[in-house]
């Protein structure tokens, strides 16, 4: 029998979005990585922005953990392997607590994982006790490591936040509010800054490590930041070795795929290059931004990203369009997803109406939206095989490329109107789908192989 990993481990979690999760997974993350501690960070739920942030405070790579989309032997892998190397494992949850199927309560109770929530406190006082106590007791067996209030006005406020609780024990304690003005210092809401489809990625602020600094300096003032890891080991869990691992079969051997990767195109799983190198791939990277041309490979993937913020720079970008275009004259297969896809387009219509040429590989436009087009997990059946991942985009195309396929929401069938459509052109597919390469191995290699992938 093999022993279990045991490690401490708490998943941070709240009552919704916007409650400073993120910030507070982040700065307990640097507080600990900085003090010389294995700190391993994972985020609930398809989100490619928080991992950034999580990667540069823990100086590990980050991977998404959902029952549906990586399914639950993927999950208790990556789990146990974190948990062998690490002295402490972190889990943001997404959106609220019990929101969402499966939600963040679930992957907490199937691994035994502690949970602690984040409450905006800013504009209550009793209430939070209210909003603790239904936390913790809203579902019969929910492991639980106490409530951190964040945005807390004064010392008095947090005085009389704690003493609504319901169990003293339960007191982690509190961060405080400061104004915008005092970000550069100090921990608060803006100090990780965001847009649509949610936070400004790390690599674009200069500050991004002092903003980090900032916020576990401040979290180190709470008694959560202050535990000692004999301390955090009333948190340890024990995480069972998986069942046997089937081995990624080597479809793309002896082939190097050419990954898209830059301040433009930046939504990538680090699991999904770790499945392509799985399955024999070799990955080099490139900029469609800034690079005259591709490098030499058998194929491309073009991931998302915000390409609505660098249409300029694409559409100047003659080079690497005629490297692109060269690339497909030869049969060379492309795989573009969502922003990847938008870059492809003849032109796209930004927010303020503006019209900015693209690249023009496909025929059609795209065009912002003020509000969301799409959001959620999505399945997408590609040769035979069938790939999770979800949509989430801002934008909508016209194109009268041929559609070949479509996505739908979990244990929903394919219809000829609903999801979001694959296209096909030549040896391009492209979709607003972001996909979960390690669920369907087999369909990656169609879309990135050649015609003789097996279905």
């Amino acid at each position: 029998m093999v022993t279990p990993a045991r490690c401490p481990a708490i998943l941070i979690a709240a009552p919704a979005s916007g409650q400073g999760k993120t910030t507070v997974t982040a700065a307990l993350a640097r507080l600990h990585a900085r003090q010389g501690r294995r700190v391993r960070v994972f985020k609930c739920g398809p989100d490619f922005l928080d991992p950034h942030w999580h990667q540069l405070a823990s100086g590990a790579p980050v991977h998404q953990l959902d029952l549906w989309m990586n399914g639950e032997a993927d999950c208790a892998q990556r789990l146990y392997e974190a948990a062998q190397e690490s002295d402490l494992v972190l889990i943001e949850g997404v959106m609220g607590l019990f929101d969402g199927t499966p939600s963040a309560a679930d992957l907490a109770q199937r691994f035994g994982v502690p949970v602690l929530a984040v409450i905006d406190a800013a504009a209550m006082a009793g209430t939070f006790g209210a909003l603790a106590f239904g936390l913790r007791h809203y579902r019969a067996g929910l492991p639980w490591a106490g409530v951190l209030a964040n945005r807390v006005g004064s010392a008095r406020h947090a005085d009389m936040l704690r003493d609504g609780l319901q169990d003293a024990d339960d007191w982690m304690g509190a961060l405080m509010r400061v104004a915008p003005g005092d970000v550069a210092t100090k921990a608060s809401a803006p100090l990780l800054p965001e847009r649509h489809l949610g936070l400004v990625v790390a690599h674009e602020l200069h500050d991004a490590m002092q903003r980090l600094d900032a916020a576990a300096d401040a979290l180190a003032a709470t008694l959560l930041g202050q535990m000692t890891l004999d301390d955090l080991q009333r948190w340890a869990v024990d995480f069972p070795a998986p069942a046997a691992v089937v081995p990624v079969p080597a479809l793309l051997a002896g082939r190097t795929v050419a990954v898209g990767r830059d301040e433009a195109f930046c939504f990538i799983y680090a699991a999904n290059l770790q499945c392509l190198a799985q399955m024999g791939a070799q990955v080099v990277f490139f900029s469609p931004l800034h690079d005259a041309a591709l490098p030499a490979c058998e194929a491309v993937w073009l991931p998302g990203g915000y390409p609505e913020l660098h249409s300029a720079t694409i559409a100047a970008n003659t080079a690497m369009q005629a490297s692109l275009r060269a690339h497909v004259a030869a049969a060379k297969p492309v795989w573009a997803e969502c922003g990847g896809m938008m870059a492809l387009f003849e032109s796209i219509t930004l927010a303020d109406g503006a019209q900015q040429p693209l690249w023009g590989l496909l025929p059609g436009r795209v065009a912002m939206q003020k509000r969301l087009a799409a959001l959620g997990p999505q399945h997408l059946t590609v040769a035979g095989h069938t790939l999770r991942g979800h949509t989430f985009h801002y934008s909508t195309a016209q194109t009268t490329v041929p559609v070949v396929g479509r996505t739908a929401r979990p244990d929903v069938a394919p219809a000829p109107d609903a999801g979001e459509a694959l296209y096909r052109q030549g040896s391009i597919h492209a979709s607003y789908f972001h996909a979960w390469f390690a669920s369907a191995p087999a369909a990656v290699a169609h879309l990135l192989g050649e015609e003789g992938v097996p279905a």
